[in-house]
């Protein structure tokens, strides 16, 4: 049989496909049947082939535009986007990460340690009878009045052209904070030296600052009251990630380290997004808010708010649910 006879015998086949190319796009793909998805895909790939064919053998233009059309249609159809399922994704969003990231044992590690040593650190350089020389010690002198240098004007604000660049620079610094910790964490014990050092550095920062006698310690806390909820949460979760890889990589239990890295770095996909999403949000109050002229009880408020969205999101709506019971 001739090819162009065998290819005249297929133009039924051709003329279903072009029906159903037409009719499918009005449908929803859960309201397909399995034989006419398969119907769909048999007649797909006969329609490919008789299009290689009717290339090879220099059949009639027309004949091979048309099944270039049909077959062009057809693949559209098979691989088309998906509808973006919001359900889905509200349900992990609202649900599976706050829970998966409120029973993480390595976040509540992270948690303990960092705001332990912070708020202890905070309290030695605060009581400078107890300790009369701590704050030099963990921050040293150059770095104390380096502070006292940034903060010795009041924040009367700053043009905003310049308040969006300095956005992308927190982002990069504060990025780089999380990273430290996220990095250090995967060789556990490094990692949880980088994270108590840096809580034990910002302890002591905002405990110096803090005392009566640090004429700059108004100015300071006027600038970092707004975004401190965000971005003290970034680093926690940061440094919870690199704690949870660390241990997959020095305990893999009945997986390889290869395999149990892999498996472990999907688990830690909504700490980093959780922490990117922090540093975001902390970059913006930052560079907009934090520097600006607003009195101070605004950015108290900011402060609040953002601490109270914290605690519904990864505590309320961390919290295990109990399993329905079945009526």
């Amino acid at each position: 049989m001739k090819v162009a006879e065998l290819l005249e015998m297929r133009r039924k086949n051709w003329a279903e496909l072009e029906h159903l190319c037409e009719h499918l796009p009005a449908r929803r793909t859960k309201a397909l049947g399995a034989a006419e998805v398969s119907r769909f895909a048999a007649l797909y790939r006969a329609a490919c082939a008789d299009l290689a064919l009717a290339d090879a053998y220099q059949l009639p233009p027309n004949t091979v535009q048309y099944l270039h059309r049909l077959v062009g249609r057809a693949h559209n159809q098979l691989y088309r986007t998906r509808r973006f399922a919001w359900a889905t994704w509200s349900r992990v969003l609202w649900e599976e990460v706050p829970q998966r990231i409120f029973q993480d044992r390595c976040v509540q590690v992270a948690f303990c340690l960092f705001w332990g040593v912070f708020l202890l650190s905070a309290f030695l350089a605060y009581a400078k009878d107890l300790w009369p020389q701590y704050a030099e010690a963990v921050m040293t002198r150059a770095a104390i009045e380096g502070l006292e240098a940034s903060y010795q004007n009041p924040i009367d604000g700053r043009d905003p052209e310049a308040g969006l660049m300095m956005v992308g620079f927190y982002i990069q610094h504060n990025t780089g904070i999380g990273l430290k910790c996220f990095a250090g964490g995967l060789a556990v014990i490094p990692g949880i030296f980088v994270t108590a050092f840096n809580a034990a550095f910002l302890g002591a920062a905002f405990g110096y600052m803090a005392r009566p006698d640090v004429a700059q310690g108004q100015n300071f806390f006027h600038f970092v009251t707004a975004h401190g909820p965000f971005e003290l949460t970034a680093i926690v979760l940061s440094a919870g990630a690199g704690l949870r890889l660390g241990l997959a990589w020095l305990l893999p239990g009945r997986w390889s380290r290869l395999a149990a890295l892999r498996r472990t770095a999907e688990e830690t996909l909504p700490l980093m997004g959780a922490a990117m999403a922090m540093f975001f949000f902390a970059a913006l109050i930052e560079g907009l808010i934090s520097p600006s002229a607003l009195p101070y009880w605004v950015k108290a408020t900011v402060a609040v708010v953002s601490s109270g969205m914290l605690s519904f999101y990864f505590i309320i709506l961390g919290m295990p649910r109990r399993p329905e019971r079945a009526v």
